[in-house]
């Protein structure tokens, strides 16, 4: 499967709100599920219908709806980007002490956190050498590709 049309699958199952996507075209499968907010209850969904590619709906990527996180101004420092779509963890584990706090001195290549993407935990690492000065994303939120993580002075 391309990996455009998987992004864009992606984006769609993150916008439209639905815990979980299968698709199988010929002998590939994928499967797609999003974590719920403990607040938010799955709605039930009707069975997914399988259209040919030629009567499939276009997909166009739709406007993020809600607030965009602020964005770093220009000379706080060196921002780390989650590299993929996934959910953002400061910790190996629920209770253990984050692997990064602000103020803490980081050499390239330290750990930083930790971004779970279908079932793998992983390890994301300083591409620069600094102090942390900010941790922007929320423990165990979802995070996008290219989304502002930390910034390093």
């Amino acid at each position: 499967m391309d990996l455009r049309k998987l992004k864009t699958l992606i984006e769609l199952v993150e916008t439209s709100g639905i815990a979980e996507l299968e698709i199988q075209e010929g002998e590939e499968r994928v499967r797609i599920t999003r974590a719920l907010m403990h607040s938010q209850q799955p709605a039930p969904m009707p069975p997914p219908q399988m259209l040919p590619p030629s009567l499939a709906p276009a997909v166009s990527p739709a406007a993020p709806s809600g607030v965009e996180p602020a964005a770093p101004a220009e000379g706080e420092g060196h921002v780390v980007k989650s590299p993929m779509v996934g959910t953002f963890y400061r910790s190996a584990s629920p209770g253990a002490k984050p692997f990064v706090e602000v103020g803490d001195s980081v050499q390239q290549g330290d750990v930083l956190c930790i971004v779970e993407a279908m079932k793998l935990m992983n390890e994301i690492e300083a591409d620069a050498t600094g102090t942390i000065k900010a941790v922007i994303a929320e423990n165990g939120q979802p995070v996008e590709f290219g989304q502002p993580l930390f910034i390093i002075a």
